[in-house]
């Protein structure tokens, strides 16, 4: 196992979706063909197998699989976060070891919010994960049914397992969370946006580190980082409305989501199929149509942009 590092990341880190051929079997040359596309795209990192990866359809030893063909992918070139994710705080330390010893840069996880907890408790589940390595932690909290990890539980964290690094929420109006977590952890844990990027723009002043976003779209997504970084808020907004209407159409639910993404990098290029395993959201011939006009909204955008479709 590798060390951490004192250097954040900042900037769009891409969920790579896990992509299936017509027998719904994993088709790991088109995953690493996608990491490919995320480190020419100014990716900062990427991450998988998370949710928008469909992680909770593939087996233990398919994780294992698209987290090997993504770190032959990267090629030392960006780093990868190895999504850990179990519900049992032991099953999760064992899979981030195993992840860490096979190369990955950040290990990630989600809190697990099959039930409500009590933050306390929380807390010595993300301690018991970020201790079973010396890499850094990427620790997300996604909570459908209520809020999300407080300021106070960021810095107790950080003071008990120092590679806690990153933070990903998802939730609306967390501005004054972004500047509660900087200023109790001094810097030291970087905020990450994810609910597929929707409130990047809206964080930039308060000094969001980046946002976890889709792979379609990532590489818009950079340029609206740097132009907001870089003070050219006019510029980025006109890049961010074209990506609205398609972020808010696919997270309607999270199979939908699914669909959206992989029919865009279909239509960039990037996928030969579009295909999501089973369960899943079977969709209509309307839907179908409004998924390819907003698709189309964002493939104009590329043009004006003079980004390679593929």
């Amino acid at each position: 196992m590798r060390s951490m590092t004192n250097k954040l990341i900042k900037g769009i880190i891409p969920v790579i979706p896990t992509p299936f051929t017509e027998n719904e079997e994993l088709d790991l040359e088109a995953l690493e063909r996608l990491v490919d596309f995320a480190a020419k795209a100014n990716a900062a990192a990427v991450c998988l197998p998370a949710y928008a990866s469909e992680f909770y359809k593939l087996t233990d030893s398919e994780r294992g699989a698209t987290i090997r063909t993504a770190i032959k992918g990267c090629k030392g070139r960006l780093p990868l976060l190895a999504q850990s994710n179990d519900p049992s705080p032991r099953r999760a330390a064992e899979i981030a070891r195993r992840n860490a010893d096979w190369g990955a840069e950040v290990i990630a996880f989600a809190i697990p919010r099959q039930f409500a907890l009590p933050e306390d408790e929380i807390l010595r589940y993300c301690e018991t994960v970020a201790k079973a390595v010396t890499i850094p932690v990427f620790v997300q909290d996604f909570n459908p049914g209520g809020a999300t990890v407080s300021a106070d539980f960021a810095a107790r964290l950080q003071e008990r397992a120092e590679n806690f690094q990153y933070l990903k929420l998802e939730e609306p109006l967390m501005g004054a969370k972004v500047m509660a977590i900087r200023q109790v952890t001094r810097d030291r844990v970087g905020v990450f946006e994810g609910w597929s990027g929707m409130y990047l723009l809206e964080l930039m002043s308060v000094g969001i580190s980046g946002a976890v976003p889709g792979l379609a779209m990532c590489d818009l997504f950079a340029r609206v980082f740097d132009l907001a970084s870089s003070g050219n808020l006019a510029a980025a907004m006109t890049i961010y409305r074209s990506l609205l209407p398609q972020i808010v159409f696919c997270l309607q639910s999270m199979e939908l989501y699914h669909h959206c993404e992989k029919r865009l990098l279909c239509a960039r290029g990037l996928l030969s199929s579009t295909v999501v395993r089973s369960p899943t959201l079977r969709l209509d011939a309307n839907t179908e149509a409004h998924i390819d006009f907003l698709n189309n909204v964002v493939l104009a955008e590329l043009d004006r942009q003079n980004f390679r479709r593929s």
